[in-house]
This record gives C-alpha cells, sequence and structure tokens, in this order.
C-alpha cells in the first residue's frame, strides 16, 4: 500500500486504544490543520471514538505533548492517550 504525502499516522494508547478498538489509523491532512481540528474529525467517525476522545486526553505529536492549537505536518506522528494519574 503507498502511503499518501498528505497523511498522518494516528496512534491510540490505553483506554482510548480499548474503547476505539484500534491501534492505529491513517488521516489526510489539511495545511494548517491544528491538533484539535484532527481530534474533532476523528470524533465524528463513530461512537467508539467520540467517547473515546471526549473526556480528557494527552495529546502527543511525534512524540512531544502538545495543545490541541498545535499545527499538523504530513508525515507526522499524532498519539492520543488518557491523562496519567498516580497515587
Amino acid at each position: 500500500m503507498t502511503e499518501n504525502k498528505n497523511t498522518v499516522i494516528i496512534k491510540f494508547f490505553a483506554l482510548v486504544r480499548e474503547q476505539i478498538g484500534l491501534d492505529e489509523i491513517t488521516e489526510t491532512i489539511t495545511d494548517n490543520e491544528t491538533l484539535d481540528e484532527l481530534k474533532r474529525r476523528i470524533e465524528a467517525k463513530g461512537d467508539n471514538f467520540a467517547l473515546a476522545l471526549s473526556g480528557p486526553v494527552v495529546m502527543a505529536c511525534n512524540q512531544t505533548m502538545v495543545d490541541g492549537t498545535h499545527t499538523i505536518n504530513y508525515g507526522d506522528e499524532i498519539a492520543f492517550f488518557p491523562p496519567v494519574t498516580g497515587g
């Protein structure tokens, strides 16, 4: 399978992965798309996506934690995972 140059890889971890039922997906992005915009598009894919991403989630781009205003670049690796809590 040939990878489109306008894509990003999106990985899901821990409870987010369990709720979605997938480890990762590939999405086509547009120029200057932010992480929040991408997250909204992913949530619209179905109830399991919306449930997994509607609560508090941590987002990372290329293994660096970022907020939703971060602009995504083609070829980036995006990750969504629940916040870590400890005691």
